[in-house]
């Protein structure tokens, strides 16, 4: 059991569940993308370590940048998303994967749909390491999921409660 402000959690998945996870999209995408040079997009703040370690088992070749959105607010989402750091790049006409630490509610993948129509990509993909078909309300495709989870508040690598646990290796759940 780990303590984080106010709340308690207990362990849910270890660190090595979730890099053969990472392995196996890593692997799909080398699949993929054999005869191209996508540009993987990280969600800022929870993706930094799934991008990190998605990027070290990744083998073609790629660009890496980042986006920073925000639509939680402690351990609840706002169902408000906000972009707070934009792209700098043209992605016309390039194959753009969008890295996410976790696709609950939909709503983020909703405004980088529509932020990356307004850029022409060619291809547009989503890939993310937890999923909660429970909490998923939107009609878009993820294309990449890591693993799939109840619809239960969870921190861990990069993955927070109010700042708290972003840091931990394994992912841990909400204490009942």
């Amino acid at each position: 059991m780990i303590h984080l402000h106010d709340k308690t959690f207990e362990p849910f998945i270890s660190s090595e569940e979730i890099d053969f996870a990472i392995k196996n999209m890593a692997k799909q995408m080398d699949d993929d993308f054999f005869d191209e040079v996508p540009v993987f997009i990280g969600v800022l703040n929870g993706a930094f370590m799934v991008m990190s370690d998605l990027m070290k088992h990744y083998r073609g070749m790629c660009e890496v940048s980042f986006v920073k959105m925000a639509s939680y607010e402690g351990t609840e989402s706002t169902n408000e998303v906000k972009q707070l750091i934009g792209l700098s790049q043209d992605l016309e006409g390039r194959t753009v994967v969008v890295v996410e630490d976790i696709v609950d509610t939909g709503n983020t993948v909703e405004e980088l749909k529509a932020i990356f129509k307004q850029k022409k990509v060619k291809h547009l993909k989503i890939a993310t390491l937890f999923f909660k078909p429970e909490a998923y309300k939107k009609d878009i495709k993820i294309d990449y999921i890591g693993i799939r989870i109840p619809n239960k508040f969870i921190v861990g690598y990069g993955l927070d409660y109010d700042g708290f646990g972003r840091n931990l290796p394994d992912i841990y759940q909400l204490a009942q």
